[in-house]
């Protein structure tokens, strides 16, 4: 089968990728030429336009959408679909917001114009393992695309399915996501606690690989949390910055939308938001509260906020000012910076 490819980062040139090696052809088109020339050397045809594109692929038309969610989808599903003729099909494989999605189904359909979207998860991994993937839409639709989705999938009967409706897919991939907050925050407190039990000595690196092999915890984020602690048991290089990429935030607002208590996602979801604070003003009014209510010795920052060192003030002392965080002249870093070129909306800290 011949589709085109849209969006040839990470995932995008990834899938592009597997599907070659499963007999697919691909047409391939990215904002950056250099991304394009890497699927063309895997054996895909390049697309310097979207006019190109179409103009490849024989009707009836099918175009997999692999951009960040939000604008660039939207952008791109609306001028793609100004090109595309009735019967032919939109995929929206990324992050989308299901609603937007169903939104998108109903207006593409009264042009004639399927649209599928396909909740995909795999990561980077996907290229070797294969997608899981969770598709909605019209199930014709979906049906006549069986030769792409068994190709990416792990195995041609397994990790693919028809969830339902338009924005099905998205949806069931939006609570996965929430699930994985989940089960990632129970992972780093439950090693964060051993971690802090220094009188044992316990080795984080050797309990996560054990924990690998017969446990009831067992999991691929522990694989990969093995991996990671062998390396550097200390994360000695990374900050404690946690970004969200959206659909934690979304599962949140639909269990109040439903009525369905989550109170595991949710702290989850809270807990990084708070990564992403370099200094809580809620903590600080906590501290003066216990100050003027009982008197009570509260800390000081006396150095730039992202070092933590702190001293202590007597009750009723008067605060001085903080020192501000670049007087060393050191440029600042923003870690904020780097997770919205990855496509997530965690907030930059911004120092008091």
């Amino acid at each position: 089968m011949k589709i085109g490819m849209i969006g040839l980062g990470k995932m995008g040139g990834n899938m592009a990728a597997r599907l070659l090696q499963g007999g697919q052809d691909v047409v391939g088109f990215d904002l950056f030429p250099a991304n394009v020339e890497l699927v063309k050397e895997r054996g895909a045809a390049g697309a310097p336009t979207l006019d190109d594109l179409v103009a490849q692929l024989p009707a009836p038309r099918a175009v997999w959408v692999m951009v960040p969610s939000g604008a660039a989808t939207e952008s791109t599903v609306q001028d793609l679909a100004s090109r595309l003729e009735p019967g032919d099909t939109i995929i929206d494989g990324g992050n989308s917001n299901y609603k937007d999605s169903q939104r998108r189904a109903r207006e593409l359909a009264e042009r004639g114009i399927h649209f599928v979207d396909v909740g995909t998860s795999g990561g980077i991994w996907g290229l070797q393992e294969g997608y899981a993937m969770m598709i909605g839409g019209d199930a014709g639709a979906i049906e006549r695309l069986r030769p792409i989705f068994e190709t990416l999938a792990p195995a041609p009967d397994k990790g693919w399915g028809r969830m339902g409706p338009s924005g099905s897919g998205h949806y069931v991939k939006m609570v996965h996501n929430g699930i994985e907050y989940g089960m990632m925050q129970a992972y780093a407190e439950g090693f964060e606690l051993m971690h802090a039990k220094t009188d044992l000595q316990l080795d984080m690196a050797q309990i996560a690989e054990l924990w690998r092999h017969g446990s009831v915890v067992r999991s691929w984020l522990l694989d990969l949390t093995a991996e990671a602690l062998k390396g550097d048991a200390e994360f000695s290089d990374l900050s404690d910055y946690v970004a969200d990429s959206g659909e934690g935030r979304w599962t949140v607002l639909d269990t109040l939308e439903v009525g369905v208590p989550a109170p595991v996602i949710t702290l989850a979801v809270q807990m990084r938001l708070r990564s992403q604070q370099e200094v809580s003003y809620a903590g600080k009014m906590l501290s003066a509260m216990r100050r003027a209510f009982g008197g009570h010795a509260v800390k000081k920052l006396d150095a730039p906020a992202q070092e933590r060192t702190v001293e202590e003030i007597k009750p009723h002392q008067a605060p001085e000012a903080a020192l501000d965080p670049n007087a060393s002249g050191a440029a600042p870093v923003s870690v904020g910076e780097e997770a919205r070129q990855l496509g997530e909306t965690g907030k930059t800290r911004k120092p008091e």
